[in-house]
């Protein structure tokens, strides 16, 4: 919800309202929108907003210039969740998912991301983000290898161990052995309880 100076926005100055009515409007519905959004070119932030830098804990001007891969857990996971993103964004243009994500404390957090590209042939050439911190209804196991988590968000999305044997490029014997172990950690009695763990609902 978008603060205004005054407690009724029809209250507001004519200095606001002449700068709400100049050509500047839409960066200033960037800047205060409540979501995090972000504006970036080969996965290099260009621009984001102050509700995206503070999800992460940063200041928006500090992530400006600088490699998303900061955000993330893991290089791997920055690349793996990339390379299925670009996949995705090729043939539709946008992509969303929910990921694990990481502030700049350390905290691990689950992520609701969205994005869509503005060259389909090369999606990730310019995009624009959207990012909302879910971390209220779905807890990260902290004991998880970066492996684990990248597998436990997938089958959260749904995917099928073939399809993320596919996308990772290991065998299924290897994302069984994989799951059985998130299994015991999250200490589930099976595949559906620990999904329903992994996601939040228990």
């Amino acid at each position: 919800m978008i603060t205004w100076p005054h407690s009724n926005p029809e209250q507001a100055s004519p200095q606001l309202e002449a700068s709400w009515d100049s050509d500047s409007d839409l960066g200033l519905v960037f800047d205060l929108a409540p979501v995090g959004l972000c504006i970036s070119r080969d996965r290099v932030i260009q621009r984001c907003n102050a509700a995206f830098g503070a999800m992460f804990g940063y200041e928006a001007h500090e992530l400006k210039g600088r490699s998303m891969e900061v955000l993330y857990p893991s290089s791997n996971e920055f690349e793996n969740i990339g390379a299925h993103g670009i996949s995705v964004m090729k043939k539709t243009g946008v992509y969303s998912d929910e990921r694990i994500m990481r502030h700049r404390n350390g905290q691990l957090f689950w992520c609701h991301a969205a994005g869509k590209s503005l060259a389909r042939e090369n999606p990730f050439a310019c995009a624009v983000w959207m990012f909302e911190d879910i971390s209220e209804r779905r807890a990260v196991s902290r004991d998880l290898t970066c492996r684990e988590r990248e597998i436990a968000r997938q089958l959260a999305a749904g995917q099928s161990t073939k399809e993320i044997a596919r996308t990772l490029g290991v065998s299924p014997r290897t994302i069984d052995g994989h799951r059985a172990r998130i299994i015991r950690k999250v200490g589930a009695k099976s595949a559906s309880e620990m999904i329903a763990r992994v996601v939040g609902l228990r």
